[in-house]
């Protein structure tokens, strides 16, 4: 069968295929389960298959080219308009075979195993860090109800935990007391945890070329070099620098009508995590610059002789993310104090 385009409406064991021709004439309207999915692809001609990038659409993405097909993740956002009427499956297809075929749609790059594995253990590593907090917290404010105050940061609950528990004066009554040996194993078990994923990184970090490379920016260590690594890909997917930025949600939001350009804050589209990662790296960079002047780029003290922290801050994200860019789709290595020839 000939089928110039499909889009497929993913899901976790009913997909909705829609197929048209060149001129948009629907010629496939079906429903197929998990096991269907490999066998039905097999018997097509190649053809241009759209998706939305969702759960699992990396790994179907894979599975169909290998088949011979083209396939084209798009953005859930982007698909959305195409939607002509109430939410359902058939017409989510519909809407995505309809935006698969639009020339200005921008696409996703499908990422390899390789890539999500890695990704993996960023998600897993955040989560355990998410839960650590969560646990000390909880810590905190249990022994805050028995009159006991710890200072701030997680180290200083490992510090002063044994000596709390030790002490017979107190007067914390003997069951807290298992409840809060308890907790404090649970969190020192989480931090074990968030050490050995963090491990994992590394060695993956070390034997990337890439990764490596984007690890020698000021403001970029391992964690956040291999989460970029993984998560861009091909940086010639995007133009220009500034459209990766734009993609990290770390440019400007407009609101411009009748000809008057008006900028409000940043975007924050994209990836959470990638953005974190970059902005907490800019505020150590500027932690660094507040002690040590003579060290300081340039353009860095004058920024922050004009702007606050924070501002700074994302600003100084928004331009190392264009730097990865520059180092990704060039192959080149970060040079400090890098200009344009004149």
């Amino acid at each position: 069968m000939k089928i110039p385009t499909i889009g497929i409406d993913l899901a976790k064991n009913v997909f909705q295929v829609h197929g048209v021709d060149e001129r948009g004439k629907v010629l496939l309207r079906k429903q197929l389960r998990r096991d269907q999915m490999a066998a039905f692809f097999a018997n097509l001609s190649p053809c241009v298959i759209g998706m939305e990038a969702c759960g699992s659409a990396h790994y179907w993405a894979r599975k169909l080219s290998a088949l011979g097909h083209t396939v084209k993740l798009m953005a859930p956002q982007f698909v959305k308009p195409y939607v002509k009427s109430n939410k359902n499956d058939g017409a989510d297809a519909e809407a995505i075979c309809e935006a698969v075929g639009r020339p200005n749609m921008h696409f996703v790059p499908v990422k390899t195993g390789d890539q999500q594995a890695v990704l993996a253990l960023h998600r897993a590593r955040q989560g355990m860090v998410q839960a650590r907090t969560a646990q000390a917290n909880q810590i905190r404010g249990l022994l805050s109800e028995f009159g006991i105050v710890i200072p701030q940061g997680i180290g200083n609950i490992a510090k002063r935990l044994p000596d709390i528990l030790e002490d017979g004066e107190n007067s914390l009554p003997g069951m807290f007391r298992q409840l809060i040996q308890r907790l404090g194993d649970h969190l020192k078990e989480l931090e074990r945890q968030v050490g050995e994923l963090e491990v994992q990184i590394q060695l993956w970090h070390r034997e990337s070329e890439a990764s490596r490379k984007l690890a020698e920016i000021p403001g970029i260590g391992p964690i956040t070099a291999s989460a970029l690594v993984a998560s861009v890909g091909n940086a010639k997917s995007f133009e220009n620098g500034r459209q990766m930025a734009a993609w990290l949600g770390l440019v400007p939001r407009q609101h411009s009508s009748g000809g008057k350009p008006t900028l409000l804050g940043i975007s924050k589209r994209g990836d959470i995590y990638l953005r974190t990662l970059l902005i907490h790296g800019a505020r150590s960079v500027i932690r660094v610059v507040e002690h040590k002047v003579n060290q300081a780029d340039e353009w860095l003290k004058r920024l922050l002789g004009r702007r606050n922290k924070n501002v700074a801050a994302v600003a100084l994200a928004n331009k190392n993310a264009r730097i990865v860019w520059a180092l990704l789709a060039h192959d080149r290595r970060y040079a400090a104090g890098y200009g344009p020839a004149a």
